[in-house]
């Protein structure tokens, strides 16, 4: 994360001197586009009959002007610091419009009317190219975390705000190339609503997306519920996907409403749009990290050279026999063991972990070595661990037995598919490099016993995700009121 940080930091940077070089040293010369339709509304022939142009000579120097299709084009070149206006006159030299410029201390022409500057279609150039080295970036990190170092929180950052970052891009790029082709009708405060709006814009642009998997997680929870007694784990599907839903209706009366008032009254009402699509379109993202890291962990198949398998443990039967869930972690293990032992000849340790609950006759792992001699694994192959009374003590339990026995082992762990990547991450914090091993559930139950894992990982860091949460906000909010 620290190194994706830096170079994050160094594309910023890069922007800055490319935006700066490119002023200082390329461009002293702004081009002021006007529309052929102009302030009287009727449209400027095109025969060669030239409209008038003038300015304060001793503010700007104005260079040759040309028609375009659509547009005519006036080369403004800075004299010293003030404000003028260019004047658009008639041939009879009535005046028909004005475009207000001012010229900054370093000879930077500013256009009022249009929001430009002199350089300015190379800083969008630079702006789009920098969102699109941030998603390079993090999906560059997202593929190169492999093994051990995939289950961790920054894998969920690079997958689910590289797409923010490529949305954001191609956004970038649309205007981009639209005022480059079309300046006099693309200017430069379309790229300031693009930047400033740009987490209101994936939000929109998402709608249909989130609302289609709102609506899927709520079918899977409605089927859940009448397989399972209605307990509060149990609708914790229905919960997000009602937020969702209602995040969705009231970003969209938000967005879409008519609005009248001063120019104030809009750069707050602007503001309050852009802070409530960052907040939500930040949970969007780590939403869709933690969806796209879960399914890949679930799927994940480690090499067949593993030193330990670690059973993680769950409730069983009174009576000793695994229930569905607990013995699909175990038969899981079980196949990955044979399969190595198969094609390998390697005999993997299997440590079965879970300490005795309060309601159980045994503990956890006691019941699993049973199972395990049941199914013929040799009794000097298990080694149990019956401490432990949550996952992260399951690893952490767990190092301590595969140091013991083999400092240098490779590691892999067995549970049910919706856990396996949320148990990496727990294995990271113990400091026992592991890989996992997904035994697979009910269809209807996998979704919303995945949700429970998504709000586990924010839960577990809700200090940090709050204050990169306010951190956002902040600057998203500024960008709006200063940018309007």
């Amino acid at each position: 994360m620290k190194q994706a940080a830096k170079q994050i930091v160094f594309c910023a940077l890069a922007l800055i001197l490319v935006c700066a070089a490119s002023r200082l040293t390329l461009f002293r010369t702004y081009v002021v586009h006007v529309p052929a339709r102009f302030s009287v509304g009727e449209e400027t022939p095109s025969d060669g009959r030239e409209f008038q142009v003038k300015a304060e000579p001793d503010i700007v120097r104005l260079g040759e002007q040309k028609w375009h299709d659509g547009y005519l084009s006036v080369p403004i070149h800075p004299e010293r610091k003030g404000e003028t206006d260019l004047l658009l006159l008639d041939p009879n030299g009535e005046e028909i419009g004005f475009h207000p410029l001012r010229v900054g201390p370093l000879g930077t022409v500013y256009d009022l009317q249009s929001g430009g500057f002199t350089g300015d279609t190379a800083v969008l150039i630079a702006v789009t190219l920098f969102w699109f080295f941030i998603s390079a970036i993090m999906l560059w990190h997202y593929f190169q975390a492999k093994g051990p170092a995939y289950y961790a929180y920054s894998t969920i950052y690079f997958s689910g705000f590289s797409l923010f970052s490529l949305v954001t891009g191609l956004l970038m790029l649309r205007v981009t190339v639209s005022h480059v082709l079309q300046p006099a009708n693309f200017s430069m405060f379309s790229a300031y609503s693009t930047i400033n709006g740009a987490s209101k814009q994936f939000m929109m642009l998402t709608m249909p997306v989130m609302a289609a998997f709102a609506l899927a997680m709520a079918i899977s929870n409605i089927v859940l519920l009448r397989h399972e007694r209605a307990r509060l784990k149990n609708v914790l599907g229905l919960a997000v996907s009602l937020l969702l839903i209602v995040g969705e209706a009231v970003g969209f009366l938000l967005f879409w409403r008519d609005f009248s008032g001063s120019e104030w009254e809009g750069r707050i009402q602007n503001t309050l749009e852009n802070v409530y699509a960052t907040v939500f379109v930040y949970f969007e993202c780590m939403l869709a990290g933690s969806v796209i890291c879960g399914v890949k962990a679930a799927r994940h198949h480690p090499a067949m050279d593993q030193d330990f398998i670690i059973i993680l443990g769950c409730w069983f039967r009174k009576d000793g026999t695994l229930p569905p869930l607990l013995r699909g972690r175990v038969d899981r293990a079980l196949d990955f063991w044979r399969e190595q032992k198969e094609r390998t000849g390697k005999e993997a340790v299997l440590i079965p972990s879970g300490g005795q609950g309060r309601d159980e006759a045994m503990p956890e792992a006691e019941a699993m070595r049973r199972y395990l001699l049941s199914q013929g694994v040799p009794e000097e192959i298990i080694c149990a661990e019956t401490q432990s009374k949550n996952t992260y003590q399951n690893m952490a339990f767990s190092k301590k037995i595969v140091h013991e026995i083999n400092a240098g082992g490779k590691t892999a762990f067995a549970t049910t598919n919706y856990h396996v990547f949320r148990s990496g991450v727990w294995a990271n914090l113990a400091g026992l490099p592991a890989e996992g091993i997904g035994g697979k559930t009910k269809w209807w139950y996998w979704p919303n016993a995945f949700m429970r894992e998504c709000v586990g990982l924010l839960q577990n860091r809700w200090k940090q995700e709050m204050l990169l949460l306010v951190l956002l906000i902040a600057f998203f909010g500024v960008l709006s009121m200063v940018l309007g």
